[in-house]
């Protein structure tokens, strides 16, 4: 593994801890850094034909490296080790930004998004606002595979993953309906409509399009809380031992949001 590639991964990630895992007979070589590491093998790797398997991803999630390292070593792709390391982060609920449970939208609903990309050959596997299924991650990788498109959302990307053979399940638990109660409590604030009237600030709605002599300046606003909980999720890049490199992303998106908005790359959102 050359130094240079693999600077060049850690800093494609997202700001935030960076969990790094390097080939080891122990898995309790976790390493969490906030800094690039430099590795230089390339001696032994020349000799061997194998390079060392890297997983990368961003947060202290570190039960989702260590799942994805496993699938590594016993034998697993580069695409295995993403699909394994994203799906163990949505089981755990990884800081409430990835699987069920967490950002309701503003019915309450909990959806999911989730994307998969193959290295070698650039194909790309998605999911957006996909309702009452849990494995997000999972249903990418079958868009990827079974598939010649892209993505594939709501109501339609769950059809889709139940005739792939995954089972439909709420999404909602005990926390995430609470939050949708306590914001409706909260007059519906924070949220994201602008433009409108009656006045998202003060109101829940339904809203309806500011007439001209309505419609005021849009007001600057800032993002007065910004944190791993409200702004980000899960990435994770994998290599393994054949040089064959991985991406993907699992995310439960923005909390409060309009029902239909999708997680997209780094956008950053004012979320509560």
């Amino acid at each position: 593994m050359s130094i240079l590639l693999l600077v060049t991964l850690v800093f494609t990630i997202p700001l935030g801890t960076v969990g790094c895992l390097r080939q080891s007979s122990s898995i309790k070589n976790i390493q969490i850094v906030t800094q690039y590491s430099m590795f230089d093998d390339s001696e032994s790797e020349s000799k061997s034909g194998r390079m060392n398997p890297i997983v990368i991803n961003t947060w202290g999630f570190t039960d989702g490296t260590a799942e994805a390292w496993s699938k590594l070593v016993n034998g697993g792709s580069a695409l295995d080790a993403v699909e394994a390391g994203c799906s163990k982060c949505e089981e755990l609920q990884c800081d409430r930004t990835v699987g069920f449970g967490g950002s309701p939208d503003e019915n309450g609903e909990t959806t999911l998004d989730a994307m998969i990309m193959d290295g070698e050959t650039h194909d790309v596997g998605a999911v957006a606002c996909l309702r009452r299924i849990k494995s997000a991650i999972s249903v990418a990788r079958k868009v990827l595979e079974h598939t010649k498109h892209s993505m594939l959302s709501g109501e339609l990307a769950t059809n889709f993953a139940v005739a792939m053979g995954f089972k439909e399940e709420s999404l909602s638990t005990r926390e995430s309906e609470q939050m949708h109660a306590d914001w409706k409590k909260n007059s519906c604030q924070p949220n994201f409509w602008k433009n409108v009237y009656p006045d998202p600030a003060i109101s829940c709605g339904p809203y309806k399009p500011a007439e001209s002599e309505r419609a005021e300046s849009p007001k600057p606003q800032s993002n007065t809380l910004v944190d791993r909980f409200n702004h980000d999720t899960i990435g994770m890049l994998v290599i393994d031992g054949k040089g064959r490199i991985a991406s993907g992303t699992s995310s439960n998106g923005a909390r409060n949001k309009i029902p239909g908005y999708t997680f997209v790359g780094r956008e950053l959102d004012s979320n509560p």
